[in-house]
């Protein structure tokens, strides 16, 4: 378990992220036209997990577009947008913000949220994701993990960016 806080309040995720150095579990999503996707899909790729609580909160929607803006461009990398949200929700908010060629993933009918340690099991976001970032390489090894202590935050852009 791992301890976080929303306003400062204490909020309890279900585990911890994996660690710096091990493999990242096998993972699976739903993407917007609610097929399925692995990490498997992405095999190769450098991949950054900007796992979040909602696409429809301010930060959140910070994070999406920060990353997409600072990794644009970038054949080697892929930015996987986590969240609990439904696909449609994800689509919407791509669409109406005119962020194109984001990978937004659903983690609604998966197991990841746990899998990942990211699952917070008190709080007004129960149930949802945490904020997180990992960084995996080519073969799925965790280069970098942070829990963003504060879910109101932002992640710390720089650090991932210095993982890949």
């Amino acid at each position: 378990m791992s301890k976080i806080t929303l306003k400062g309040n204490p909020i309890t995720t279900n585990g911890d992220l994996p660690a710096a150095g091990n493999k990242a579990p096998a993972a699976t999503f739903v993407k917007q036209d609610l097929s399925e996707a692995s990490l498997a899909s992405y095999a190769g790729k450098t991949k950054v997990l900007n796992i979040f609580p909602s696409i429809d909160t301010g930060v959140c929607a910070l994070s999406v577009k920060n990353f997409q803006e600072k990794l644009a461009g970038r054949d080697d990398v892929v930015v996987l947008h986590v969240s609990r949200d439904l696909p449609f929700a994800q689509k919407r908010f791509c669409g109406a913000e005119g962020v194109e060629n984001a990978e937004t993933l659903s983690a609604f009918r998966t197991d990841f949220a746990r899998d990942y340690g990211v699952e917070m099991t008190d709080g007004p976001l129960k149930g949802l994701c945490a904020r997180a970032v990992l960084v995996l390489d080519g073969n799925d090894v965790v280069k970098h993990a942070e829990l963003v202590p504060e879910i109101a935050q932002e992640p710390n852009y720089d650090a991932a960016l210095a993982a890949i």
